[in-house]
């Protein structure tokens, strides 16, 4: 009797042990919470994901048709962005679906990463040339209401994906959807001031507020596509010397 109770006891001891190697005390995370914790932030990544390409599907089509009925460089440049932005948010689910081995994410973190970067220095240098090339022959681009309208309703929509997204990056600790996240940021910037050049233009008649609109945009591109070119070579250079 006395030996069945002492392996009761040890039994029961044992059986709390694990109990409390499973529970999670505030700011520890065990490993199941963990793996739980990623699972969640992806599927809410995916669902942010989804919803930014359809939306950005739809202001690509209508930022580009009504940029090119009005001759406006700078909505014509905030629908490639637009497009950029459904690329990116390609990459950013396929580096979501790589998740699960740290090396897989690290490799798609950077070829994500060197994709979206690169589209914003094309897009950058798209928007300069047609900006001056407007500026330059006096070209004035006709009132877009329509434009307008879609400027309006970016600027509201972009800054609350963004908030959104970056809970995501930084509960997965990646840099490439941290670089989406400041793309869907750069979007509500664009938007900003393609409001501002489009409301300029139907309200006193400006048309050079169209294509300085555009040339306004190229800093914040170029400067995005060069930062995730930078990092990518500061990656390289850090993987090389740990050789």
């Amino acid at each position: 009797m006395q030996n069945e109770g002492k392996q009761s006891i040890r039994s029961l001891s044992s059986q709390v042990q694990k109990e409390k190697l499973m529970t999670t005390r505030p700011g520890v995370l065990t490993v199941p919470a963990l793996v739980q914790n990623r699972t969640q932030f992806i599927a809410r990544g995916r669902r942010l994901q989804y919803l930014t390409i359809e939306w950005n599907s739809a202001e690509f089509v209508i930022a580009l048709v009504a940029g090119f009925l009005a001759g406006s460089i700078a909505l014509i440049g905030f629908g490639f962005d637009s497009a950029i932005e459904v690329t990116s948010s390609l990459a950013a689910l396929w580096r979501l679906g790589r998740d699960r081995e740290e090396e897989s994410r690290e490799q798609a973190d950077q070829r994500a990463l060197r994709l979206i970067g690169l589209c914003f220095l094309l897009l950058a240098c798209y928007i300069l040339y047609e900006s001056i090339h407007d500026l330059v022959d006096r070209i004035p681009p006709r009132h877009s209401i329509v434009g307008i309208v879609l400027a309006a309703l970016s600027l509201i929509v972009m800054p609350w994906l963004a908030h959104l997204k970056r809970k995501v990056a930084i509960g997965l600790e990646s840099v490439a959807l941290e670089a989406e996240t400041r793309q869907t940021e750069i979007c509500a910037y664009l938007s900003a001031i393609l409001l501002l050049g489009l409301g300029l233009n139907v309200w006193l008649d400006w048309w050079w507020a169209d294509p300085l609109a555009g040339l306004g945009m190229v800093p914040f591109i170029a400067w995005e596509g060069w930062e995730a070119m930078r990092f990518l070579n500061r990656q390289s250079e850090v993987y090389f010397s740990s050789r």
